[in-house]
């Protein structure tokens, strides 16, 4: 593609500035994957060519915007992807991009293809880079909520998140049914390195007797206990779900045996929660919020992230989008105990 352009050298902030018309923006993918990446692309794609913006898409998310990997994205580019998970720009983790020598070749890039504006799809970690490149060099920048942590602070809800919710609940959904079978306990670890929504989630709809996440301490003593007093009472299966960021299924299933002499299996379901066939929410959310962010950019805004709130498309400012989310831990957790 280098070559292939009319290459400037002058900087997005003087190129884009206030009333300014933009040419040419690009999008990019970045960090863990998440279903309905693929429709927000889409939607950013669509959207700009209808107000005849052109539109580059970035491979390897911010490692492709260092090493100048882009390619021109046009209406035919992302038909027939809207129903597909994973990302067509792939994706990565780019620990370089958070040093100031990999975002000045980062922003050297964004010169040379005279890049007017970036539309940021990802999570927390995407968001803080997207506002450290815009503190840094102004780059404009909207970031575009995807992933299955749901923990955008500001937003209800982040697309991705309902599919890998859905995902893990069928999965709880078979295992029970063996639990029962067997009467055996079942620790089901799903994925949550820093929160617990999806554990907390899943472990409420799939009528999970406990939950162990990285916000709330536990006690496998009393969790022991509660497992003795419920084969008492006649209770013949147990299932426990437990976020990765908090506890390893595998070591608290031998601990549970250790401690009980309960049989204990473990499942850890990884990430088949990241992919799939993206959900109809998914879809729409990433469908609305990849067209919103077309427009807040042209309209003027960055350094922001779209999303939804009660109901209605707001943006945030990423500086509080990327603060920590509150989740209401005791009484969701509360509630799963007294269904117990």
């Amino acid at each position: 593609m280098e070559g292939s352009m009319d290459v400037q050298s002058t900087s997005t902030e003087a190129r884009a500035g206030a009333g300014e018309t933009m040419k040419r923006i690009a999008v990019l993918t970045t960090g863990g994957d998440a279903p309905g990446m693929n429709a927000a692309i889409r939607a950013v794609v669509r959207t700009a060519t209808h107000q005849n913006v052109e539109v580059l898409g970035v491979l390897h998310g911010w490692s492709g915007l260092i090493q100048g990997e882009l390619k021109p994205l046009d209406s035919r580019a992302v038909s027939g992807i809207i129903n597909q998970g994973g990302t067509i720009l792939k994706t990565a983790r780019c620990q370089e991009f958070h040093t100031e020598a990999g975002q000045k070749r980062a922003f050297e890039t964004v010169q040379q293809y005279a890049i007017d504006g970036m539309v940021v799809i990802g999570g927390n970690g995407s968001f803080v880079a997207a506002h450290e490149f815009y503190t840094r060099y102004r780059v404009s920048c909207i970031g575009v909520p995807a992933t299955i942590d749901n923990d955008i602070n500001g937003i209800d809800m982040t697309f991705g998140v309902d599919t890998a919710v859905n995902t893990a609940l069928h999965a709880i959904d078979n295992i029970r049914d063996t639990s029962t079978s067997m009467e055996r306990v079942f620790v089901i670890e799903v994925m949550g390195r820093n929160t617990g929504y999806i554990a907390l989630t899943v472990a409420l709809a799939g009528g999970c007797e406990e939950v162990i996440i990285p916000e709330r301490p536990y006690d496998l003593n009393a969790i022991c206990q509660d497992i003795a007093e419920g084969h008492a009472r006649g209770k013949a299966s147990w299932i426990i779900v437990v976020a990765e960021g908090a506890a390893s299924a595998v070591e608290i299933a031998r601990k549970i045996t250790a401690i009980s002499g309960r049989e204990t299996r473990h499942v850890v379901l990884g990430h088949i929660q990241r992919g799939g066939r993206p959900t109809a929410f998914s879809r729409e959310l990433a469908l609305r919020l990849g067209g919103e962010a077309v427009h807040r950019l042209l309209a003027g805004e960055y350094d922001k992230a779209v999303g939804f709130c009660d109901h209605q498309v707001v943006t945030v400012n990423l500086e509080v989008a990327i603060q920590k989310k509150a989740l209401d831990v005791e009484g969701i957790y509360r509630l799963i105990r007294i269904l117990t």
